[in-house]
């Protein structure tokens, strides 16, 4: 089955026995969610076509059109002329584990996603373990498709939910699985950064700028979906203090203010850009969408992009990485965050406050319902931890 879930010319999507209906049920459980990138996440997690090409082969269909035109926009798909009329980069790299995205999964089986149970469930996780998907991914991919089968249930299209399974007896519940952590020091860190700055070979300036930069993100505790969505809009003053507006996870934005250490690898980075990216390829990003990082082409990196990035930067770091250099994750910076910032004697609340957790409780949602103060951050002690200062 290619990218766009198409089997032959004559099978838009193999055992789906009615895909303008699913199609329609997958945007309006996409419609739920405020944040365009994060249904665009959600929908590239579930195997859904998220890029026009991808769209090519479902708009040939006449009786698709109004529930495929109805998608594209719910994703902010660019319309078929559009797409043939810009000049657009090659697609980025697919991951290894695409073809076992859950549709595309059940595509290859022949199976209609709306009539799988647990056993077909079980079946995928088996799958994904087999082909080396990491707990944590398993239980991403599932906690998306228990999302959007909830979604099913609660509409009244299915009777329970078959992704609704126990995560910890299926072995993908990550909680308190400290195995594969990797804990960094501050020096550590250090270290990431002198080699995201280092001259390289077959790197220009801005590409050192840039892998800078992202370290320096980084260590504001964000996670990696969280950079990828970042746009030069969400970079804003408050109380007069340079600061992100993250999306954050579940639609839950929330402000996180820049230490010295990243204002300054970021303005860098943003001043280069500015004068060495040429205006044509400015001129292809939409006014208030043009991502903070960017590709070369100006264009959001992806999460694949960024994790490359991060291995080759660490294994670029000499000594200080090389024991971790092969296993480290943006994950492991924002977990850096966190032990930092509480062994520098920030409050927990506060930690919780600044990387946006889950689990803050109602006394905690009330204390970061508004813009905090700075002195109400960590990131200046994350930061003096990091330079030595202080």
């Amino acid at each position: 089955m290619t990218d766009a879930l198409v089997a032959a010319s004559d099978d838009i999507w193999p055992g789906v026995d009615d895909p303008a209906r699913l199609l329609a049920l997958l945007s309006d459980w996409l419609l739920g969610y405020a944040n365009r990138a994060t249904r665009h996440k959600y929908a590239e997690s579930l195997g859904l076509p998220v890029s026009a090409g991808d769209l090519d082969p479902w708009r040939e269909r006449p009786e698709l059109a109004p529930v495929v035109h109805a998608y594209a926009h719910t994703l902010g798909i660019p319309t078929q002329q559009a797409a043939t009329t810009t000049n657009r980069p090659p697609p980025a790299r697919r991951g290894r584990l695409r073809h076992l995205h859950w549709l595309r999964w059940c595509g290859a089986r022949g199976l209609d996603p709306l009539a799988a149970n647990t056993t077909h469930v079980k079946e995928w996780l088996d799958d994904l373990t087999v082909d080396g998907a990491a707990k944590a991914t398993r239980d991403r991919m599932l906690g998306t498709l228990k999302a959007f089968y909830g979604h099913l249930a609660d509409e009244g299209v299915i009777t329970a939910n078959p992704a609704a399974l126990s995560r910890r007896r299926l072995a993908v519940a990550t909680d308190h699985d400290t195995t594969r952590t990797v804990t960094l020091t501050a020096e550590q860190v250090r270290a990431l950064l002198a080699a995201a700055a280092a001259p390289r070979p077959g790197r220009d300036r801005l590409g050192t700028l840039r892998a800078t930069a992202v370290i320096a993100l980084f260590t504001l505790g964000i996670r990696v979906s969280e950079l990828c969505d970042l746009t030069r809009a969400d970079l804003h003053s408050t109380r007069g203090r340079a600061a992100l507006r993250v999306p954050g996870k579940g639609d839950k934005p929330r402000v996180v203010y820049l230490s010295g250490l990243a204002h300054d690898a970021l303005n860098a980075y943003l001043h280069h850009r500015a004068t060495d990216t040429a205006p044509a390829i400015r001129g292809q990003v939409k006014a208030g969408t043009e991502p903070l990082i960017s590709t070369r082409d100006g264009k959001p990196m992806a999460r694949t992009d960024v994790w490359a990035l991060l291995r080759r930067i660490a294994a670029s770091a000499g000594p200080d990485l090389a024991d971790v250099a092969t296993r480290i994750h943006p994950h492991a910076l924002r977990h850096f965050y966190v032990t930092a910032a509480v062994e520098a004697g920030a409050e927990l609340v506060t930690v919780q406050a600044d990387v946006g957790h889950a689990s803050v409780d109602t006394t905690n949602r009330t204390y970061n319902a508004a813009a905090r103060t700075p002195e109400r951050s960590a990131v200046d002690l994350v930061a003096d931890a990091i330079t030595g200062a202080g």
